[in-house]
């Protein structure tokens, strides 16, 4: 077992296995959290508006992190190049390994500012964004985008789209396997309603070896995982499955990179935990902001909903301390398995 506080020696960034950028969810907590399962995945913050690091205050909130949680990569939303390229260069003077432009984001909110997925539509402003955004960092630029938009069905529109970028200097593209539909779904129906196309992927990398091709979507196994590495794909970016069951990631370091995880048990995980907990908590968060992150740890096992229950109907109370989540660890008894769900 690791602990947080003396696990400060960051791995080089290797994009084979990375967690995606997820609003609200992968928040610098829950990063912290991910740093106690593995050492060798490569993190993104949530999308970062460039308006947001420009005018926002204090920056602080937009661009905290703990040494612990790199390799580390600041995605932002944004399409102006000028703006792009000036937050690229804070993003590299506060430390981040890598700055990745958000293509892919579906929301209204978002097209109504030109970002995300919106802007698969404008391949040229995208280019624009990339080669300023190079210009004015060493630290890799890198895109996640979708197969398309829209009516976008065929091969030639993603390859498109990702040759145009590619020649205004990106070399790494993150591809979710669905399409995005920017009229008639939610952004939640557009993570689950257009259909999976891997094979897309597949097809894109086998017809640019010379570009780093990842894939994300859909993805909740570590098996799964080396799956898409063995089809040709370069890396696997997984989303959901590794927030709502983070134990998922305690396998991440011996299975795709051979190394010793920092963890061999669930409690493992959990005191590892606590001295950020108690850090957090002294600098002022609350405690249920942070124990969120954590509710899923316990998924399957003996107690794990009492675990959940505890902290759901404790964490926020005013005042709540870490007697809270000691008692709520507490609970679990991680050599059984849980009879119900």
């Amino acid at each position: 077992m690791t602990d947080l506080q003396t696990n400060t020696t960051a791995p080089q960034l290797d994009r084979t296995f990375s967690v995606a950028p997820m609003m609200e969810w992968t928040t610098r907590d829950y990063r912290a959290l991910a740093r106690c399962l593995t050492r060798r995945a490569l993190l993104y913050t949530e999308m970062v508006t460039t308006g947001a690091i420009l005018h926002g205050s204090p920056r602080e909130r937009f661009l905290g992190y703990s040494a612990v949680e790199h390799p580390l990569a600041l995605q932002l939303g944004g399409s102006d190049p000028g703006e792009l390229a000036e937050c690229a260069a804070i993003a590299e003077a506060w430390g981040y390994d890598e700055v990745n432009l958000n293509v892919g984001c579906p929301s209204d909110r978002v097209q109504n500012n030109l970002i995300g997925a919106c802007l698969m539509g404008y391949p040229d402003k995208v280019a624009d964004a990339v080669a300023a955004m190079r210009g004015a960092v060493s630290i890799p630029v890198t895109v996640k985008c979708r197969i398309g938009i829209d009516d976008q069905d065929e091969d030639a529109d993603l390859e498109r789209f990702i040759e145009r970028v590619a020649a205004a200097g990106c070399d790494t593209f993150i591809v979710h396997a669905r399409k995005a539909w920017l009229q008639g779904l939610s952004p939640k129906e557009n993570r689950d309603v257009p259909p999976l196309n891997y094979e897309r992927i597949y097809r894109l990398k086998a017809a640019h070896p010379e570009l780093h091709i990842g894939i994300n979507g859909g993805i909740k196994t570590l098996e799964a995982c080396r799956a898409h590495l063995e089809a040709g794909v370069d890396s696997v970016m997984v989303g959901r499955e590794a927030y709502q069951n983070p134990w998922l990631l305690a396998e991440v370091d011996s299975q795709l990179y051979g190394q010793t995880p920092p963890a061999s048990s669930r409690h493992d995980v959990a005191r590892a935990f606590r001295p950020y907990v108690i850090e957090r908590l002294a600098e002022g968060a609350k405690l249920n902001h942070v124990t969120r992150h954590l509710l899923g740890l316990f998924q399957g096992c003996a107690g794990g909903r009492r675990f959940r229950r505890h902290l759901s109907e404790h964490a926020h109370r005013e005042g709540a301390g870490i007697s809270i989540y000691d008692d709520a660890v507490g609970l679990v008894d991680e050599s059984r398995l849980a009879q119900t769900a």
